[in-house]
């Protein structure tokens, strides 16, 4: 297979899940085909799939439609809320438009129905590789910009927080504004929120402090 230039120098971390244990290891020996892929862990049900990404952070998901206990859309969801970016390649046997259509809405491009070859599915996560590799320069082309007054963060925090953004790029505007000794209180409390969509307990645990003792003070 070719080696796309512009892969991530560090191997991708994948996470696979299928209820079909066979299916399961196929997709394992394919991908283990790819030079630039490690495959991290692998899930039997979409359930196992979020308990797995919580522990393991892949980069791509590769994952099945129709799982026991969550299906695969589903579990994509409730991942890339706690880790915004995460790629995923939709692979299933179904036919119908409806899975893909919410695929779509879900941030899923690729879609692979089965069977698939090896080239198809590394030609997939290859691309959904190349798209992270693009999306985190323009989220750092970004957080360049957010080097500027403390009005300018504030209109984004304000457009931020009333579409109910918690991608990358709303946290590192939270974060900026929290950088300020008199931070509004709301904002310091939106970043609270992101930390626990995040999972993020150690940041959380600092920031909780500090809201107790701002929320004293104002007393």
């Amino acid at each position: 297979m070719m080696q796309n230039d512009s892969l991530p120098p560090t191997k991708l971390r994948v996470l696979i899940a299928d209820d079909f244990q066979e299916t399961r290891r196929s997709i394992r020996l394919m991908l283990s085909m790819n030079p630039d892929v490690i495959v991290v862990a692998i899930a039997k049900d979409g359930s196992e799939a979020v308990e797995m990404a919580t522990e393991h952070h892949p980069d791509i998901l590769v994952m099945d439609i129709n799982m026991p206990k969550i299906n695969g859309l589903t579990a994509y969801k409730r991942i890339s809320q706690i880790y915004p970016g995460t790629g995923c390649v939709i692979v299933t046997g179904q036919r119908e438009t409806g899975p893909l259509d919410w695929a779509i809405t879900l941030g899923v491009y690729e879609y692979l129905l089965k069977p698939f070859t090896i080239e198809e599915l590394n030609n997939a996560v290859n691309r959904v590789a190349a798209l992270m590799l693009e999306n985190r320069q323009k989220f750092f082309e970004e957080s360049e910009k957010l080097k500027t007054n403390s009005a300018n963060l504030k209109i984004l925090a304000e457009e931020y927080s009333k579409n109910r953004r918690t991608d990358d790029q709303a946290l590192a505007v939270f974060e900026k504004l929290a950088e300020n000794p008199e931070c509004e209180l709301r904002w310091l409390r939106t970043l609270a929120m992101q930390y626990v969509i995040r999972q993020e307990w150690s940041k959380l645990k600092a920031l909780s402090a500090r809201l107790e003792k701002q929320n004293n003070e104002s007393r």
